[in-house]
């Protein structure tokens, strides 16, 4: 049996030839919640999106869509 993802990408711009490196917002599967998540050659990190009161920005499960193999 497969096991489902636990994060789903939805957005993914950049690229890891630039300096810039790639940017992505992925979505966990359990909470809704959103995530920015940016690497660039051996670093990278990852936080929460947050709305213009501090929440986290939150994607109802319906909303979840399959896009691209990242």
């Amino acid at each position: 049996m497969k096991k489902e993802k636990r994060f789903e990408v939805i957005h993914k711009e950049g690229s890891a030839l630039r300096t810039e490196g790639i940017r992505m917002i992925a979505v966990d599967r359990e909470t809704g919640v959103n995530y920015l998540i940016w690497t660039a050659g051996y670093g990278g990190g990852i936080t929460p999106l947050l709305d213009s009161e501090g929440k986290p920005v939150i994607t109802p499960s319906v909303m979840y869509y399959d896009t691209q193999n990242y």
